[in-house]
């Protein structure tokens, strides 16, 4: 019944905003530039097309012929319109920047579309969809050799590579300029193995040349194929992943330890239920529990205020534990959130323990808290993990990298910083490292890609004379370049889980981001027009090539 109601709703709204009362008929002649003489008409085909200037209209094609045999048919249409295919392409960039650009689902596309007096179906933008990834994959080959040009006006390009995969689904890999952050190529592999991954690099090669730099992550594989295809390039790991993975190594056991310990006590639980319970306690003063908050981050509460509001203070208190706006948004190592708990989990046992709160619901959770605090593997592995923390803390300062007072999360590319300023500090912070067994593999690590740390200034000739180039320090940019896509993809899909998407996604949807990034600040229009521009090239490329 709904649907039936819903699909009447859109054709109202077709009707309602149809440029003419009747679908019109447009005549479409062909020119006759470079014919041979002896035109004559061979046909005059009729088919239906659908634009969002015009709306539908049946396109009434007449096609000549010369004395040679040669047919003509109008340039016009086929300036509005593929070959043989309905939608215009400004349908199509439509359709393609609302799926990929937008995030919107087929429905709300076709709502939308509805409203433009463009009737279409939720299967045909899901294929339209996919149609506009081949075409813009198609302009992008065509326009390989202007980009390269365009690096050599720049002095050359730093190719930044990652890739991602959800669950056991397909890695979807690419490779994008640093410089001019856009997309260079992209492959769908079924794993990171170097053997996979050597085609694509030489593929990137022979398209682009050589980079000034490369700059990547720490996977096995990808530095095995870029030193055998790249060899003698200047080859540089990301610090943020540098620093992500000796964090890890260094701690990351004691750090599920942890976890693990708070799991099994069930403490969570625990508290989630006092909340409940002081809910229907306290009803809906949630100004209070603010102002409390406040007091307690400031480190000062009023002592008067706790006896006349004793749920509300253990109903504080409780929250104040699951809090985790203490955290910088790096994730792990960076950020500890088990540990974070377990010390204010200690805080609160000790003011219950020593009755500085005296509330018959805080009193409650002395016993559960009292098996964490008792809890002899808990305490010996934060404090192990507190030891190591503060080594960690230390090299983060010296790669001046994911500060700690930073809020940019993955955002941040590094502070400004000097690169041989930072190598010195790391090289002292090498020499002050524990000369113990748990810290062996952290000064391998820096021993072992010392080189691949420290990217010094590449002065570079261009025709418009020397550039100094500085290579970013972090491969930060690819790990946005993919968070955008799948939050992108989850907007539209409306699910956690990408597994499927990338399983099904074209290799090629990444190049959405060729025309819009933050080193091109274009309007909607002018994007669009590019994109019809584009398209409509490479669809009749491809035609005369076939």
């Amino acid at each position: 019944m709904w649907l039936s109601h819903y699909i009447a709703k859109i054709t109202d709204q077709h009707r309602a905003a149809s440029l003419f009362p009747e679908k019109p008929t447009i005549d479409f002649y062909p020119r006759s530039e470079g014919s041979r003489g002896g035109l004559r008409v061979i046909k005059a085909s009729k088919k239906t097309v659908i634009t969002l200037t015009i709306g539908p209209f049946c396109a009434r094609e007449t096609i000549l012929q010369d004395s040679a045999g040669s047919l003509f048919s109008s340039r016009q249409l086929r300036a509005l319109t593929p070959y043989r295919c309905t939608f215009g392409y400004d349908v199509l960039v439509y359709v393609g920047r609302a799926l990929f650009v937008e995030g919107y689902n087929e429905r709300q596309i076709m709502a939308a579309l509805g409203r433009k007096n463009v009737p279409i179906s939720a299967r045909e933008i899901s294929y339209l969809g996919k149609k506009f990834i081949a075409y813009l994959a198609l302009a992008h080959r065509q326009s390989r050799k202007r980009l390269r040009q365009a690096m050599v006006l720049r002095g050359g390009y730093i190719l930044h590579l990652d890739g991602t995969c959800e669950g056991d689904s397909l890695h979807l890999v690419s490779g994008i300029d640093g410089i001019a952050q856009i997309v260079l190529d992209n492959i769908k592999l079924p794993s990171e193995k170097a053997v996979l991954l050597i085609p694509f690099l030489r593929r990137i090669k022979r398209q682009y040349g050589e980079p000034l730099a490369l700059v990547h992550d720490m996977g096995h594989g990808l530095m095995s194929a870029i030193a055998f295809v790249f060899a003698g390039v200047r080859d540089f790991i990301c610090h943020f992943h540098f620093l992500r993975d000796i964090g890890k190594d260094l701690f990351e056991k004691e750090y599920a330890l942890i976890r693990n310990r708070l799991k099994k006590h069930k403490i969570r639980s625990v508290l989630r239920q006092r909340i409940n319970v002081l809910k229907k306690l306290i009803g809906e003063d949630d100004s209070s529990v603010r102002r409390l908050a406040t007091d307690i981050d400031r480190g000062s509460i009023d002592p008067l205020a706790l006896p006349k509001v004793p749920l509300l203070g253990a109903y504080t208190l409780i929250h104040w534990c699951f809090d985790t706006s203490a955290l910088d948004g790096y994730g792990f190592p960076f950020d500890c959130p088990h540990l974070i708990f377990y010390r204010r989990l200690k805080a609160l046992h000790g003011l219950i323990d020593k009755q500085s709160i005296r509330s018959r619901e805080l009193a409650r959770l002395w016993r559960p808290l009292t098996r964490i605090v008792e809890d002899q593997q808990l305490s010996k592995a934060a404090i192990q993990m507190q030891k190591k923390v503060e080594v960690f803390e230390k090299l983060r300062e010296a790669l001046a990298i994911a500060p700690p007072e930073g809020k940019k999360g993955l955002n941040d590319d590094g502070r400004d910083a000097d690169i041989k300023n930072i190598e010195k500090k790391v090289e002292l912070f090498r020499k002050m490292i524990p000369d113990t067994e748990e810290y062996q593999k952290m000064r391998a690590q820096i021993d072992k890609y010392w080189e691949k740390l420290f990217a010094d200034p590449i002065t570079v000739d261009t025709p418009d004379g020397q550039v100094t180039i500085q290579p970013q320090r972090t491969n930060n940019l690819m790990e946005r370049f993919f968070r955008d896509i799948k939050r992108c993809s989850r907007k539209r899909c409306g699910t956690i889980s990408l597994n499927r998407t990338l399983r099904t996604i074209l290799a090629d949807t990444p190049l959405v981001k060729i025309w819009i990034t933050p080193s091109t600040k274009r309007s909607s229009s002018m994007v669009a027009a590019h994109w019809k521009s584009a398209l409509r090239k490479s669809t009749l490329a491809w035609r005369q090539r076939n």
